[in-house]
């Protein structure tokens, strides 16, 4: 009984019939609630789900961009909660984003950085200075705030800024590794925050503490982007651009560096690879994908503040690396989703719950034990037990297995004069014929 239903489950079409009525009743079952975050929650799990079935990985891109292009903004339409679902959509992306960058830094190369949400901060900040009448107190020409239409260009600004602040954190640092590299990263990030905070005299650049409002939303044809559902879509293309880029230079010749600097920096500097250039690529390329979603995050939001760069949104993105599993792109992008999904809403619907039931009479709770106050705790005892039972991550790093036979043969066949020489005389043999 239990072979038959093995079977019925590692069948290819078994699979894809029963993805399809999953995907089916979770869609029907958010687009015709009034508010469903299960429903949301389980259509969102489709996509954990995909990445384990028997296709082809053409097939599951293909399906996993009409699920997130598609379906789940046509599922989230149907009740009051669309643009709250949009917003949680929206969050996912930025930190899965910003995830994906850091996992370049920690993950690959092995360079404990915590300090990363300064560069979220640097893609922020060089969009709203300029998308808002701030730059008229430093800029005697021009006229401020741009249109809407610049936000397109300031996102490859933005990305570009992060980088060159990248590179000069990075420069500093390449003389300490390890404990000594967490610390002093950690300490560029809070001194780009306090920057930030003061750099409102003797010239205002940044509004200092009482940040910067009223942010030009972004324009596209002309039409303003200025609703969750409408970031939810841009967030997606750049996400996209993100993990592509991700994945190509992890099985490129840098990536390759960058693990084997990882795994012994003085065994990969005499195999021929250059270190100061290594580290720097990686925290340059890691930092832009952080500043162009900064970008995003500043427009979105329409008003940014130094507490919005705090030292706990290096450490968030850091746990979704740790608990997504360092140097796995799968893995990173799960773990950046479920701890964004715990927060903003899993929890927040938790402590709503629980609140209306005190209301209600059902029981009562201390002050001392309210929801509110316990979110974190609820949060970090998950944590813990997540790191307990898989220490790994959820979905662990995999390096490519190689046939060692083939391998061989292969490099006999380029050490072996004679095996070039025959194969050059059949050729000569079939022009000849």
């Amino acid at each position: 009984m239990k072979q038959n239903i093995s079977a019925i489950f590692h069948n290819k079409w078994s699979q894809v019939l029963l993805f399809t009525l999953f995907v089916a009743v979770s869609s029907a079952a958010l687009y015709l609630s009034q508010k469903s975050v299960v429903s949301f929650l389980l259509l969102l799990s489709s996509l954990l789900i995909l990445y384990y079935m028997n296709l082809k990985k053409s097939v599951k891109w293909i399906v996993g961009a009409g699920l997130l292009f598609i379906l789940i903004p046509f599922a989230s339409s149907g009740g009051p909660s669309y643009q709250s679902y949009m917003e949680v959509a929206t969050m996912v992306g930025i930190y899965i984003s910003m995830a994906l960058g850091l996992n370049i830094v920690v993950g690959m190369a092995g360079l404990l950085d915590l300090g990363f949400v300064a560069f979220f901060a640097v893609g922020a900040y060089s969009y709203s200075i300029f998308a808002t009448p701030q730059a008229s107190n430093f800029i005697p020409f021009g006229e401020f705030p741009l249109g809407g239409e610049s936000f397109w260009i300031f996102l490859i600004i933005g990305g570009l800024c992060a980088a060159i602040a990248g590179v000069l954190i990075g420069v500093p640092v390449l003389r300490v590794k390890g404990d000594y590299l967490a610390i002093v990263t950690l300490g560029f990030g809070e001194i780009i925050r306090i920057i930030f905070n003061n750099l409102d005299r003797p010239v205002n650049i940044t509004n200092g503490a009482m940040g910067i409002s009223s942010v030009t939303p972004p324009k596209l044809f002309g039409l303003e982007l200025v609703f969750p559902s409408q970031f939810y879509f841009v967030t997606l293309v750049i996400l996209a651009f993100t993990i592509f880029s991700v994945i190509r230079f992890e099985h490129s010749k840098l990536g390759r560096s960058w693990k084997a600097v990882r795994e012994n920096e003085i065994a990969a500097q005499a195999m021929g690879v250059p270190l100061v250039k290594t580290k720097l690529l990686a925290f340059a390329l890691g930092a832009s994908f952080s500043g162009m979603m900064g970008v995003v995050f500043a427009a979105k939001q329409a008003f940014i503040d130094p507490t919005s760069f705090t030292l706990m949104e290096s450490f968030t993105i850091l746990v979704m690396v740790v608990l997504g599993g360092m140097g796995s792109v799968p893995g990173v992008i799960l773990g950046a989703a479920v701890v964004t999904i715990l927060n903003l809403q899993v929890l927040t619907e938790l402590t709503n719950w629980v609140n209306q039931l005190s209301f209600s009479g059902v029981f009562t709770l201390p002050d001392a034990l309210s929801p509110a106050k316990m979110q974190k705790l609820i949060f970090g005892v998950l944590l813990v037990l997540f790191a307990l039972y898989r220490s790994q991550g959820l979905i662990p790093s995999k390096n490519k297995i190689f046939d060692e036979k083939k391998l061989k043969s292969d490099n006999s066949q380029l050490i072996n004069p004679n095996t070039k020489l025959d194969s050059v005389a059949v050729e000569e043999d079939k022009v000849q014929v």
